[in-house]
């Protein structure tokens, strides 16, 4: 298997106000060991009102963490009121961009289309994509989980381009809705699985060797006790961790998994 980068990113969705998270990732990086940053990726992912104070402040204090925004429209302009472009979250230096959240697909209706276009004006505007994969628990029941996650994925990447020299530009979050604030978490093997199938996909879509060298993510209810489990697993590279992320001492500890206990 190749070797790759994994990427902890931690999604805040619509909590903390703009001072709430200066304080948030001032205590996450004294938390954190310089050892916790080296050979992957630490990302924060604030509202947008909070992203210009957090790049001042991870460029002030020169933190190796990274910006991450949360979604973003498929327009670099326009009369789309309410909206933020890509081009605009490129100059406040965010590095990755959430696209296909579930809860954007269930609440906004985003198509596998929609989705498809952010995935693309992510990535020409020089930013990393994280995009999201999963079912719902009644689709999980129905044993259709691995149907709908392939279909959200060949949407989600139909028309765009990725070689073995930009695979790990590109991140696949598989994240279970059924896992997402429930507390419940798939099982290490059932995690494994999906993103082994995911992987499978990514394979038929681009060629095994890239396959190998894109990032798989899990994400669902991502704890402290937890994490170590998942991230042992040979096909996830990352956890994209919520409710978790919101406590600097638990965040750090999900991000630090790898010292000894």
């Amino acid at each position: 298997m190749a070797e790759r980068t994994p990427i902890m990113a931690g999604n805040w969705k619509m909590h903390r106000d703009h001072l709430e998270a200066i304080q948030l990732v001032q205590k996450l990086a004294y938390h954190l060991e310089e050892q916790d940053y080296e050979g992957q990726d630490v990302v924060v992912c604030p509202s947008f009102v909070s992203l210009r104070s957090i790049q001042t402040l991870i460029q002030s204090d020169r933190l190796p963490i990274q910006l991450g925004a949360q979604n973003c429209h498929s327009e670099d302009e326009g009369a789309f009121t309410g909206e933020v472009s890509p081009p605009m979250l490129k100059r406040l230096d965010v590095a990755y961009v959430l696209a296909g959240h579930s809860e954007l697909r269930a609440l906004l209706d985003e198509t596998d289309e929609i989705v498809n276009a952010k995935v693309a004006a992510i990535r020409r505007h020089g930013m990393r994509p994280i995009l999201c994969v999963g079912e719902t628990k009644e689709e999980r029941e129905a044993g259709q989980a691995l149907e709908v996650v392939v279909s959200q994925l060949r949407g989600s990447l139909a028309g765009i381009e990725v070689t073995d020299d930009d695979a790990e530009e590109v991140v696949i979050a598989y994240e279970p809705v059924w896992a997402i604030g429930t507390g419940l978490t798939a099982t290490p093997e059932d995690a494994q699985e999906m993103c082994a199938a995911v992987r499978t996909e990514l394979a038929s879509l681009y060629g095994q060797a890239v396959a190998d060298l894109m990032r798989v993510q899990y994400g669902g209810s991502v704890k402290a006790g937890n994490v170590r489990s998942l991230m042992a697993q040979p096909d996830i590279d990352g956890a994209l961790v919520g409710g978790a992320s919101l406590s600097s001492e638990d965040f750090a500890l999900i991000v630090g998994h790898r010292r000894a206990s």
